[in-house]
């Protein structure tokens, strides 16, 4: 009678059938977890087991991660940036900008383009007659502080140009119209813009011209121009950890790797995701490509790929059928990236690792309303007495708001695993010498005394560019970029013209 008791208890917690004969897969429940079973037949009646393993349940194991528990929330309204006017422009830019001292925003502007710089402090109700940054003549489409001083921006317009400013230390007091330089080279709009990580000066840009300009900009003059390499236009473009390679990804539906300073292409992958919807790519740990794009049914996708071997992804996983683009964002002292899309209400995060399936989903943020745009904070403006681990500043119809990213720690103690040595803000190479060949790592900096806004520079060391701080005009501060040999050369030639003409003179004057 115990047995048949038994039996009917083993039997009746197993409802569905098996597809074999040791184990059972609940349709309800994680594929993580598997429930072994036991076959009972009336002719084994000896085989049972004893009553402490009468049903064993073996969870597989879970893969260990410090950020599993990763949890996003957003600050409280206080603290948000209110009553702004957000562009309404199309472009799939991140349309924000942020380091340790500000955050810059694309705004609607009459009769041109504009973006306002607010100081991180300067938190509630936006004035709505706070200076702006407006001196270019179309909509400004693309913005980005300077990695190596907090104080400089440049942006990108669809008047074709892009423009250098520097924005004092508490703000603007008065609108801001002459740039510090203005660099002149692209026949098309302006939308993609990107610092070097490690060379002083010097700048990347990418245009509808399908062109991209890598300039010097503390000469104020374009280097290198690499314009026979894309058929159509660029949806991004961006560095390698040491930028001594570059990635872009096109509207021809393939992915390059490109040698800047040769202008040549080192690898390229045609296709690398099948739909037509634009492709965003990032370079992640140990030189791998992510990838995100779209299905041929327009399913938004994730894909992780070896440079090495560009035949096959790694891994690529589906997410859901929205039409945003999904703006990633990468993290490399952590391995985690974060997926933003535009229009959606939502921040999903990976953790990327060496074992398969490589792109691990951690978890999600989500909320109420969509982002318009996205600003990603550098490590080095995080709280890390709170385990922050990243900070975004979401764009809304009307307003900025601050989503902090933690790690749940019981201690105050300072987190050596989540903070390891991270980019700090001092190039490791000059432009010219970046230019002529020479590559140079990031300059890492430990986080363990914290880092706040207000820190000053001589307890930061930050290393100031050529460009001008006084308030001189626009074309006093030029001045400072004139090549000086060009200079020369041309003192020379005018000599020799007047010479020669002195000559023909005194020669008509004899006859």
């Amino acid at each position: 009678m115990a047995t048949t008791k038994l039996r009917d208890q083993v039997r009746s917690s197993f409802t569905q059938p098996s597809s074999g004969r040791n184990c059972w897969h609940s349709p309800h429940s994680s594929p993580s977890v598997r429930v072994q079973r036991f076959i009972l037949s009336p002719q084994e009646p000896e085989s049972l087991p004893s009553h402490s393993s009468q049903v064993i349940m073996s969870r597989k194991v879970v893969r260990t991660s410090k950020f599993r528990h990763v949890f996003g929330q957003a600050v409280k309204a206080d603290q948000c940036y209110d009553d702004i006017r957000i562009s309404q422009m199309t472009w799939d830019s991140n349309f924000c900008s942020v380091n340790p001292k500000f955050v810059a925003m694309i705004v609607d502007a009459s009769g041109g383009g504009a973006f306002i710089v607010l100081p991180l402090s300067k938190t509630g109700r936006i004035d709505m007659s706070l200076p702006t940054v407006c001196g270019h003549t179309g909509p400004v489409l693309d913005i980005e502080f300077c990695p190596h001083n907090d104080n400089i921006i440049a942006s990108g317009s669809e008047d074709c140009s892009v423009m250098i400013w520097e924005i004092p230390d508490g703000g603007l007091v008065s609108p801001l119209k002459d740039p510090v330089v203005k660099l002149d080279g692209h026949s098309k709009r302006v939308g993609i813009l990107s610092w070097h990580p490690t060379a002083h000066n010097v700048l990347m840009s990418a245009g509808c011209d399908n062109v991209i300009i890598l300039w010097n900009v503390a000469r104020g003059e374009a280097v290198l121009r690499i314009d026979s390499v894309h058929t159509d236009l660029i949806y991004s473009a961006c560095w390698n950890r040491n930028g001594s390679q570059i990635l872009t990804s096109c509207k021809d539906k393939k992915l390059r790797l490109l040698d800047p300073r040769k202008g040549s292409v080192i690898d390229e992958k045609d296709k690398p995701h099948e739909g037509s919807r634009p492709v965003r790519a990032i370079f992640v740990s140990d030189g791998k490509i992510l990838t995100t794009g779209f299905s041929r049914m327009s399913e938004r996708q994730v894909a992780l790929w070896d440079p090495k071997n560009f035949g096959e992804p790694l891994t690529l996983q589906e997410l859901d059928t929205s039409s945003g683009v999904l703006l990633p964002f990468f993290d490399p002292d952590t391995g985690i990236v974060y997926l933003c899309g535009k229009g959606d209400s939502s921040i999903r995060y990976f953790e990327v690792t060496d074992e398969a399936p490589y792109v691990h989903y951690l978890s999600m943020y989500s909320s109420k309303e969509s982002q318009k745009g996205m600003g990603y904070m550098p490590k080095r403006g995080l709280e890390v007495n709170k385990c922050e681990i990243a900070r975004f500043y979401k764009l809304h119809e009307r307003k900025c708001e601050p989503i902090v990213m933690t790690v749940p720690r019981k201690s105050d103690l300072f987190q050596e695993d989540l903070y390891p040595d991270t980019i700090g803000p001092e190039p490791s190479v000059e432009a010219d010498d970046w230019f002529s060949g020479k590559n140079g790592e990031p300059i890492l900096i430990s986080l363990k005394d914290g880092f706040v806004a207000t820190t000053k520079n001589k307890e930061f060391k930050v290393i100031k560019s050529l460009m001008a701080t006084t308030s001189s005009s626009s074309s006093n501060r030029q001045s400072d970029y004139v090549d000086v040999q060009a200079l020369q050369n041309e003192v020379k030639e005018l000599r020799e013209m007047v010479d020669e003409l002195t000559k023909r003179v005194s020669e008509l004057e004899n006859k």
